[in-house]
């Protein structure tokens, strides 16, 4: 490249010194020496620029060939890429007809498992129903006893008291000088077996009445299992998150225990 420039100094100064021709704007010169500098000036341009000029020659082939590939592979691009499209909407097709068939089976057992849950919790109601009225009549019949037991002792001690008291009166009768304090005690007597009997009578009913109250409370807590039990079905959950206690009551399981 250095041998250009030099050569392209020379002809400048070749062209600067030559001689004026008269009456015009024009210079001779030497035309040996001006071929000679071209020639130097050929032989030292680099071989890239004479492959330039090739790629710039055929610069509107390349174009032409370079625009006909692009448009192939755009044409191609587009027909690969409806065919994807129709392969996706067919796949996602079968994908959502896959689903639907699976949503369907999912619900039709879970109506089945739901039915055979109502099922199972109307037998544990009736069960538990059974239970609550079998546990009424052993305790009703356990109160009916003690309070017929209780009443009978209770009878027994006053008619004996009043015998007592009778026998007592009639004895202190026999002696004249003891009759009025006989009477007073047999007075007194009588009133305290009434009272006797009487605070018989209350305990008994005392203990009937706490015996009924502790069947109320089984029967109260026996409904509210029941009711949860409905409850969890309702919204979902199955009976195994009750299990059965002493008194046929059913208990919610913790979730800490259920875990364990």
């Amino acid at each position: 490249m250095y041998r250009v420039f030099e050569a392209l100094d020379e002809l400048v100064a070749l062209v600067e010194e030559a001689r004026t021709v008269p009456m015009t704007a024009g210079c001779l010169i030497p035309r040996g020496d001006v071929l000679e500098l071209l020639d130097d000036l050929r032989d030292a341009l680099p071989a890239e620029l004479d492959d330039a000029q090739d790629v710039l020659d055929e610069r509107d082939t390349l174009v032409s060939n370079a625009r006909e590939t692009s448009d192939k592979l755009i044409t191609g691009a587009e027909n690969d890429s409806e065919a994807m499209v129709a392969h996706a909407r067919a796949e996602a097709d079968r994908v959502l007809a896959e689903a639907q068939a699976r949503a369907e089976r999912i619900v039709a057992d879970a109506g089945v498992h739901a039915q055979e849950a109502v099922d199972a919790a109307a037998e544990e109601a009736q069960r538990l129903e059974a239970s609550a009225n079998r546990e009424f009549e052993a305790v009703t019949g356990r109160a009916r006893a003690e309070a017929a037991r209780v009443v009978e002792a209770g009878d027994a001690s006053y008619h004996k008291s009043v015998a007592d008291g009778i026998a007592e009166q009639q004895r202190l009768v026999s002696e004249s000088e003891t009759v009025a304090a006989a009477k007073s005690e047999a007075e007194r007597i009588v009133d305290a077996a009434h009272a006797e009997s009487d605070r018989l009578r209350g305990e008994c009913d005392v203990y009937v009445d706490d015996k009924l109250a502790d069947f109320e409370d089984i029967l109260t807590g026996t409904l509210r299992s029941v009711n949860r039990g409905r409850q969890q079905l309702r919204t979902g959950a199955g009976m195994h998150d009750y299990v059965e206690y002493p008194h046929g009551v059913d208990e919610e399981v913790a979730p800490a225990q259920m875990a364990g």
